[in-house]
């Protein structure tokens, strides 16, 4: 599903923070890439989900090569990945409803009234319904606003899902219930993970395999 050869990335070219890393994903695997806070694990990930070009190398996704990155990928590959950052904060829109926060992606590819009903069955799946759904970022708990941006994620059905961090800010029992959430969609769709950490239990429980990312590469 994704293969990432020699990749050399980063924000200053004379000091890449990822040097010639290679890593693939097969079609319904789950990966762990396990490294300490700093390393460039997140950057990795981040080259992975196309929004980030690296300096040297090559993407493939689905056997195909990936030629641009952010807005200038093909929404054919970009709607293949579905990403959930580390703080939803910075990841949602503040003007936003909880509600139209789900249904970003649907109106961003002219499918809002196609995938209306979808994003109301994630927004139950994730456990958000009711009055929250009409709240806004800053009317809500982390916990609440990383299950809105997990449902987000998942609604235009990803063959790929990229979890940087994802529950590094969670409690115990929102870590355990949106785990179980990537998984049931992941049984159902055969989807592939690439899950980003520090947390060797969980993504040893999580994942088929972890990978250790080199600190300082």
């Amino acid at each position: 599903m994704l293969e990432l050869s020699h990749i050399t990335a980063g924000y200053t070219p004379r000091a890449p923070v990822v040097t010639d890393l290679s890593l693939s994903v097969a079609d319904g695997e789950a990966v762990g890439l396990l490294g300490p806070s700093g390393c460039g694990k997140s950057t990795l990930a981040r080259v992975a989900a196309l929004l980030h070009r690296p300096y040297a190398g090559d993407v493939r996704l689905a056997g195909e090569p990936v030629t641009g990155f952010r807005f200038r990928a093909p929404r054919a590959q970009r709607t293949r990945i579905g990403v959930v950052f580390q703080q939803p904060r910075l990841a949602a829109d503040p003007r936003l409803s909880l509600r139209d926060l789900i249904a970003e992606p649907a109106r961003a590819t002219g499918r809002g009234a196609e995938l209306a009903g979808r994003a109301a069955a994630l927004a139950d799946a994730v456990g958000l319904g009711g009055e929250l759904l009409g709240r806004r970022p800053h009317e809500v708990s982390d916990g609440q606003l990383q299950r809105a941006c997990l449902a987000r994620a998942l609604l235009l059905r990803p063959r790929l899902l990229i979890c940087d961090e994802m529950t590094a800010m969670l409690d115990a029992s929102t870590t355990a219930a949106l785990v179980a959430v990537v998984e049931d969609y992941r049984r159902e769709h055969g989807a592939a993970l690439l899950a980003v950490g520090h947390d060797r239990v969980l993504l040893g429980r999580w994942c088929d395999r972890v990978l250790d990312f080199p600190a300082g590469r």
